[in-house]
């Protein structure tokens, strides 16, 4: 039995795996994610906490309306930790799923089923995203070590917003046409969200508006357990809330692109 005819029976007999293994095989070969990932985020963290002054600053936390004092020198690699993780699982999982849409749409007409491919899109974005968060947590010790269970909440923190940017690069894969247009809305947007969060470089970061901005969840879980020593379960809840939220919209965008059209 030659070669092609052996795979396409494996892939009959197990199509959750194989569509699964193509998921994560697109997402983990992309070279520039991977060097980004590799040598942007200490380079990132670097820059932030020599540009970043280590004056004491007011961060409000709304689950118990506390002003913690912290430290802005440390805060400002909580956010560009945030920020590094927002771009690259962003841009990862946009790349993959707008070049691979003509692929899983000839895989609906070949047969597989669509909540197969969905779920294994799914499970392969949470899995790069986790990947994606814990490299980047894990650099953070380089320049900061946390005291007590405070890397954990920021561990949690990065992988909440790592998860809601996976989710927002599904849904522009599958719904923006050209590459430009996308990088532009992960990039300009992961900016944005992250560091209007900061009190140190915006003023107006302990506002009410920001609580409408998906870092708003992840930051607060990350800054009231490296800080405060508080696990606030409420608004890692709310990032949770976005990444469902996105992945919805984009799954539902998935499925109407790659339903078999029947002839008349």
């Amino acid at each position: 039995m030659s070669a092609p005819e052996t795979s396409t029976i494996r892939s009959v007999h197990s199509p959750f795996p194989t569509a699964l293994r193509f998921c994560v095989r697109d997402q983990t070969r992309n070279r520039l994610a991977g060097l980004l990932l590799l040598v942007f985020v200490p380079v990132w963290y670097l820059v932030m906490d020599a540009m970043a002054s280590g004056e004491a600053l007011d961060f409000k936390l709304y689950a118990t309306g506390q002003l913690l004092r912290v430290d802005g020198g440390r805060l400002t690699l909580i956010s560009a930790g945030l920020n590094s993780v927002t771009m690259i699982t962003g841009f990862v999982v946009f790349d993959a799923v707008r070049k691979a849409l003509a692929f899983d749409r000839r895989l609906v007409f070949a047969g597989y089923r669509q909540s197969t491919l969905i779920a294994a899109k799914t499970l392969a974005v949470a899995a790069v995203a986790t990947a994606i968060a814990l490299y980047t947590a894990l650099a953070l010790l380089f320049f900061w070590r946390p005291t007590g269970a405070g890397w954990l909440a920021v561990l949690a923190g990065f992988a909440l917003i790592a998860l809601t940017y996976g989710a927002f690069g599904l849904l522009l894969g599958v719904l923006v046409a050209r590459d430009l247009e996308g990088f532009f809305l992960i990039i300009m947007g992961g900016l944005m969200d992250t560091f209007l969060q900061n009190p140190l470089g915006n003023p107006l970061a302990n506002k009410p508006v920001l609580q409408w901005f998906p870092s708003f969840g992840p930051m607060q879980f990350a800054v009231g357990g490296a800080f405060g020593h508080r696990a606030l379960w409420g608004h890692l809840a709310l990032g949770l809330g976005w990444a469902a939220a996105f992945s919805a919209v984009g799954l539902v965008i998935f499925r109407i692109r790659t339903r078999r059209h029947t002839g008349g």
